[in-house]
């Protein structure tokens, strides 16, 4: 399965990535920054490694090693409720690592973004959990396991309070990927970023990254952040336009091809739509080469808004809330921004009504016709949000008018997909690729509505007929396409 849906990454002959996730090479930079001999190597070439360079501790990077990740969550129980890709992957690397660590006496710890999901329950071959940012306490970490001393299972780092804590990359990250801001002031519970300290990167720390990123080859930029209109700025009440602006404009003279980034919110949009436009003018955006950040949509419920998310909307409030939405849409749509909107649904007290105030939410921005996508996702309880404690989702919790939500949602996604189906084929160089996903927009997309259909009547419980789809066997992949196509060409 792995080989079909995540191709080896490319090494050089030591078995060393070339090119790999942003978090790896920052880890990799604290350990080298500490004078530890750090090699960051992908999953099939860790055999060869610890063979050849007698490794004494094994890290191991998780973003969703149990599958309860919110997208993941979603798209399981749509489609009957089975394991998922990554859980399956997860599983598949602990098997290798166990052999390793029996052969050869060497120490694992996990961390990452989702190093939270294997805290209540954790796998017999890792001997260490670790939780939140590595800069101050991952190194003692690593040297404490080196040397042999004992350490509880779960270790919690310490945030980073000054940039001088933080050491840039010193190799190439996958896709061009460096940080802009780490943290968010806004303080939604449900979010696991919001208890860090925020922190704007000075631009010529960021650009030292780039200029890694550039030397091997790699001419796009994808900016991680959790809202870049907060980029050189501490309050949410202002947007910095001449920071962002120098940012952008500094990126381009290195020879930035592609500017990307990973989310955007509603409020500084509408605070400075001017800036939304220097943006898209600087990277050069336009409808063959657009970007789609994800944005928080999250309820269309005054109870649920106010406490989970008050501070959304800021210097706004829920009363705002929907004009807001489209106001902020139709001015990223103008600058070739097409968002994704995400929905938080699922909270303890939250009821059919407090959904069907999310559905007239979605319904007035639809009214609008604006380029953006909604996924309404169930609320995962991540291990340092403030809503850590609440049960993991279920498909018999969640509020029945939820699948209606999803109905609507993903019946106007459709439409969108169809809509820009050269623009999201472009975003891949390789013209195979390019080809099958106009093919399965144009071919399978257009009949598959119908299938949302029946899990809105059913209430989710018609997913359950494929939840023995299997992608784990030879069989199981011929089996899942036969089952796919089916469902996607079937009639209702």
């Amino acid at each position: 399965m792995d080989k079909i849906f995540t191709p080896p990454m490319p090494t050089d002959r030591e078995g060393k990535a070339i090119y790999a996730p942003y978090p790896l090479r920052k880890v990799e930079a604290i350990l080298t920054n500490k004078n530890f001999k750090v090699a960051v190597v992908p999953p099939e070439k860790i055999d060869k490694v610890i063979e050849s360079k007698g490794v004494r501790v094994i890290g191991v990077n998780v973003h969703d090693p149990k599958g309860i990740e919110p997208v993941s969550v979603k798209l399981s129980m749509i489609f009957g409720g089975g394991e998922t890709w990554t859980a399956k992957f997860f599983d598949e690397l602990g098997e290798k690592i166990s052999k390793l660590k029996r052969k050869y006496d060497i120490k694992v710890v996990v961390g990452g973004a989702g190093a939270w999901q294997l805290e209540r329950e954790t796998p017999e071959w890792i001997d260490v959990v670790f939780i939140g940012h590595a800069e101050i306490d991952f190194p003692e970490i690593v040297k404490k396991l080196e040397e042999g001393e004992k350490i509880p299972k779960i270790v919690k780092g310490r945030y980073p309070r000054r940039i001088e804590d933080i050491p840039p990359i010193i190799n190439p990250s996958r896709s061009g990927e460096v940080q802009i801001t780490r943290g968010c002031p806004r303080g939604c519970w449900f979010c696991s970023v919001t208890p860090d300290t925020f922190i704007s990167f000075p631009i010529d720390y960021i650009i030292k990254e780039v200029e890694v990123n550039l030397k091997a080859g790699i001419k796009d930029v994808s900016l991680i952040t959790d809202d870049i209109m907060l980029y050189g700025t501490k309050k949410l009440n202002e947007v910095n336009h001449d920071a962002i602006v120098r940012l952008f404009t500094e990126l381009k003279k290195r020879g930035v091809e592609y500017i990307n980034f990973a989310h955007i919110s509603a409020a500084p949009v509408k605070l400075s739509p001017k800036t939304v436009k220097a943006m898209s003018e600087i990277a050069g955006w336009n409808e063959e080469r657009a970007v789609a950040p994800v944005v928080g949509l999250e309820t269309g419920s005054e109870k649920i808004f106010n406490k989970y998310m008050k501070m959304k909307a800021y210097p706004w409030t829920y009363a705002h809330w929907r004009d807001l939405i489209v106001e902020a849409t139709s001015i990223m749509n103008d600058s070739y921004i097409f968002p994704c909107y995400t929905m938080t649904i699922g909270y303890p007290e939250e009821t059919d009504k407090d959904v069907e105030d999310s559905i007239s939410l979605v319904e007035y921005i639809i009214d609008h016709e604006p380029i953006a996508w909604i996924f309404p996702l169930p609320v995962i309880p991540m291990g340092l949000s403030k809503i850590r404690d609440n049960p993991l989702p279920a498909m018999e919790r969640l509020p029945s008018r939820y699948w209606d939500l999803l109905y609507i949602s993903w019946k106007y996604d459709l439409k969108i997909t169809r809509k820009l189906s050269k623009t999201i084929a472009n975003t891949s160089k390789n013209p195979l690729i390019r080809s099958m996903v106009t093919y399965m927009i144009d071919k399978v997309f257009n009949s598959i509505e119908w299938y949302f259909e029946q899990i809105k009547k059913t209430k989710g419980k018609s997913a359950l007929e494929y939840r023995d789809l299997n992608l784990n066997t030879a069989y199981g992949i011929v089996w899942s396409i036969f089952q796919l196509f089916k469902l996607s060409f079937s009639s209702p």
